[in-house]
């Protein structure tokens, strides 16, 4: 590798540095310029090149080239005088331009590396088996399907006579012939059978570089062909396939005769052959246009026409294609399907999807908004409940929330691959309730299935149950419950075998359990099995921080189900719903937005203050604002609520002794809640 002094660090030295830089035969030891500022100076310094202000210390012979790019003549004699014996000293315009062919060399050389690892690519991507000789008989190209179908790897046959790998081939007599051979029959020593082509290679002044031939094979073609050689079986074989097809077929010639239906289509229509058959093709319509002749005329493929055939009338829908023959139109084949079984199938496959959506959990923590402290502590709760085989008990109002945060506890759990069962328990009377939950034994009731049912629990295993409403379940069904969670199993009503359940349970409630318990009508050892996990779901009122992400993230929803292309809220209604106390939470909030949005016109974006309802616009009046900021010290609500929870979080500290276990209980929060509070009111 040659080592290069840059003499002159200006424009053009910068750019030559670049180029030299990136080359693997040459080297820039050093750069010289008098201006220490020079933008050259600055790049190689980057780099770790030496640089320095006297191009004649360097005036020896370590450096190998030298290249002037300074265009001062004084500069240039200079060099010439002063350089070493073995040093060369290289105009940077002269420097320019070898760099210039070196680059346009190496650019030409990877082209050329690229076009041919191209046609590489290309040549073994074909289907068709292909061998390439030169001029002499010797194989040079030979692909990767040629391998497949010969059995030969190209290692073995490349540099081979091809009398050698293949004795039956005829290419050595193209290349005296200088003639092609089209489709010709040929089989491999391998027993394969192919139909090849045979082309000479010929230069423009007509000398023979070569020969190539392409090959496909059809060996199991030829066997099939020698299988059936009746036309009239497979005619045979193919009248006996329509028959077999239990959809109704018909078959019209390119003028739109009749000319075959199957059994399907008379047990359809009510039609038979000889009422079709040599008849136009609208001969079994009796509400709607042909497809047959619309197709016939276009030559393009119909599906999904509703029309009524026959004489029954039957609502029905048309799939219709043409039948081309070597670009000839010989016809059209039309199937019919009938619409009350398409529409029995329909409402069976929603059947199904309410079933699937009722054992799968949607969400997950992702799908939970919420930044205030209030609501992180309730998801932190909830994802070390979800990595726990514990109960968890959801607590909070209705509409905050609790069915979402089962569905995240589940998907964050072990057992999200499980399924997910869904129970509102007070949406069901007692006697469905259990009969649901624990299932059914034969004969256990009036209109009890045959062989008994599984309940709920069984169809929950390996997954997890979410039991809604848990504080409305009877003490009857509370006892059987608790057997659940002490023992993992349960007894079929009307029987006296137990089964062996493996379900997580997720519970949630809006009422107080524990003055259920004291008024007797939850039970305690129940409760304290519940309680395991009590995750509290703050109310909105509480958290109104995360109005501002919940309306954007309800827009996007009511969006999505109501075809509207709403971007946000204006801070104007958005204040307004900051200042509502929300008795509805969560819920409450989606309806309002929901109501708005459908109210918007098209041509509205933005959810303003007039989209709410009256109870919103209520505004509070500059002279009571004022009011209240001199009652209060200047303070807002906010402050002034935080005031007093410090307040009484302080009392309480203080009555306990300091206890932060029984400060929590006397509070009804969570330990780590008070820990955050704690901390959010340096106490």
């Amino acid at each position: 590798m040659q080592t290069i002094m840059i003499v002159g660090a200006g424009q053009g030295g910068s750019a030559l540095y670049r180029i030299l830089k990136q080359s693997e035969r040459f080297r820039v030891e050093i750069i010289v310029d008098i201006n220490e500022q020079a933008p050259g100076l600055h790049l190689a310094r980057q780099d770790g090149v030496k640089t320095d202000i006297d191009y004649q210390n360097y005036l020896n012979d370590g450096i190998d080239i030298i290249i002037d790019v300074t265009g001062d003549p004084t500069v240039h004699s200079t060099l010439m005088k002063m350089r070493g014996s073995k040093q060369t000293i290289i105009p940077g315009s002269v420097a320019h331009l070898i760099v210039k062919l070196i680059n346009d060399r190496e650019l030409l050389i990877e082209q050329l590396k690229m076009k041919t690892a191209k046609d590489e690519l290309i040549f073994n991507a074909v289907n068709d088996g292909m061998i390439i000789i030169d001029e002499n008989g010797m194989i040079t190209s030979y692909n990767v399907a040629a391998e497949n179908i010969m059995g030969l790897s190209k290692m073995k046959v490349i540099g081979q006579p091809i009398e050698k790998i293949i004795p039956m081939s005829k290419l050595p007599q193209v290349l005296k012939t200088k003639k092609a051979e089209i489709n010709q029959r040929l089989t491999f020593t391998n027993g394969k059978k192919v139909i090849t082509t045979r082309i000479p290679i010929i230069s423009k002044v007509g000398k023979v570089l070569g020969a190539f031939a392409v090959f496909k094979d059809v060996t199991e073609v030829v066997q099939l062909a020698e299988e059936i050689t009746n036309l009239k079986e497979i005619q045979t074989m193919l009248e006996a396939i329509i028959q077999s097809s239990n959809d109704a077929i018909s078959v019209v010639d390119e003028k739109g005769k009749g000319i075959l239906i199957n059994r399907a289509y008379t047990r359809l229509t009510g039609l038979t052959e000889k009422d079709v058959i040599g008849q136009p093709a609208d001969t079994d319509i009796h509400e709607g246009e042909s497809m047959h002749m619309q197709v016939l005329k276009t030559k393009e493929p119909v599906r999904g026409v509703k029309m009524r055939v026959g004489p029954m009338k039957r609502e029905v829908i048309v799939n219709v294609a043409p039948i081309i023959v070597n670009n000839v139109l010989k016809g059209s084949v039309g199937v019919i399907h009938d619409m009350s079984e398409i529409q029995s199938l329909t409402r069976e496959l929603k059947k199904a999807k309410e079933i699937i959506r009722s054992l799968e959990a949607k969400y997950t923590f992702d799908d939970i908004i919420g930044q205030s402290e209030e609501m992180q502590v309730a998801i932190e709760q909830a994802r070390i409940g979800a990595k726990t085989p514990a109960t968890v008990l959801l607590r909070g109002e209705s509409g905050t929330g609790k069915e979402l945060f089962a569905h995240a506890i589940h998907n964050e759990s072990e057992r999200r691959y499980g399924p997910f069962i869904r129970v509102n328990c007070a949406a069901l009377s007692e006697s469905l309730l259990e009969s649901e939950l624990f299932g059914y034994e034969e004969g256990a009731f009036s209109g009890a299935k045959r062989g008994g049912k599984r309940g709920l629990f069984e169809e929950a295993k390996d997954g997890s149950i979410f039991l809604d409403e848990i504080g409305e379940l009877s003490l009857s069904t509370q006892a059987k419950l608790l057997r659940v969670l002490q023992e993992k199993e349960i007894v079929r009503v009307g029987g006296t075998k137990p089964v062996a359940i493996n379900a997580r349970i997720i519970a949630a409630t809006n009422i107080q359990l524990e003055k259920e318990v004291s008024n007797g009508n939850f039970r305690e050892d129940l409760y304290y099995r519940l309680n395991r996990i009590p995750i509290h779901i703050p109310p909105l009122r509480k958290r109104k921080e995360d109005i501002p992400f919940l309306c954007q993230k309800l827009i996007q929803k009511i969006n999505h189900d109501y075809g509207r292309n709403v971007i946000h809220i204006t801070d104007q209604a958005l204040t307004k719903l900051v200042s509502y106390h929300w008795p509805g939470n969560v819920r409450e909030l989606e309806n309002i937005l929901g109501r708005a949005i459908i109210f918007m016109k098209i041509s509205e974006n933005y959810i303003d203050e007039i989209h709410l309802p009256e109870f919103l616009q209520l505004e509070i009046t500059p002279v009571n604002d004022k009011l209240r900021k001199r009652n209060n010290g200047g303070k807002s609500l906010q402050n002034l609520m935080e005031d007093y929870e410090k307040k009484i979080i302080s009392e309480t500290l203080i009555q306990n002794s300091g206890n932060r276990t029984k400060t929590a209980n006397d509070l009804g929060i969570s330990i780590r809640n008070l820990y955050y509070k704690m901390e959010k009111h340096s106490l």
